[in-house]
């Protein structure tokens, strides 16, 4: 080094020219060091939104109940579904969480799962329609009746949910 430059100094220039190791977007795009790229699914358009219910949930008598509304129009498929250029119909659908410090982070997650298509598909129904169902992240859809039908009491769902979400890259 010469008496004029500190390491610093040079330490800087390296990475002004492009020559230090790679950044962290760079490291995170290439998937280094344990980071995974979060998939993108097959979900058609539609729209989430969520409002607090003051009631609570069997199971989570302290809490109020987050209600979180699906709604996705009639559309036609894309090349990402099963039958390109035929129509499918929309869905309505409601799910529930507890109002409490686990049930938002999970609601966070739901939304992340949404933005990135992975809440949703097409599929061929028994019938032989094409519909949207909800994809392999399981939805509470009743609020009461326990786990048979969907709903709660389902002392487990919370963490069973986030680590679901987790395996398929949704933190």
């Amino acid at each position: 080094m010469g008496s004029n430059q500190s390491s610093e100094k040079l330490y800087c220039n390296r990475y002004l020219d492009g020559n230090g190791p790679p950044s962290l977007v760079q490291q995170a795009n290439a998937e280094v060091n344990g980071i995974y790229k979060v998939l993108s699914g097959t979900q058609p358009p539609g729209q989430m939104t969520w409002v607090i219910l003051h009631r609570d949930l069997p199971g989570h008598p302290i809490d109020n109940t987050l209600q979180i509304n699906y709604i996705f129009p009639d559309g036609i498929q894309t090349d990402k579904h099963p039958h390109p250029g035929q129509p499918y119909a929309g869905l309505r659908l409601c799910a529930y969480l507890p109002d409490s410090r686990d049930g938002r982070r999970v609601l966070k997650l739901l939304d992340k799962a949404f933005n990135t298509e992975l809440l949703f598909s097409v599929v061929t129904n028994n019938m032989g329609q094409d519909v949207i169902t909800p994809a392999s992240i399981p939805l509470k859809t009743q609020a009461e009746g326990g786990i048979k039908v969907d709903g709660y009491p389902d002392p487990d769902y919370l963490k069973n949910v986030r680590k679901i979400l987790k395996d398929k890259g949704i933190e």
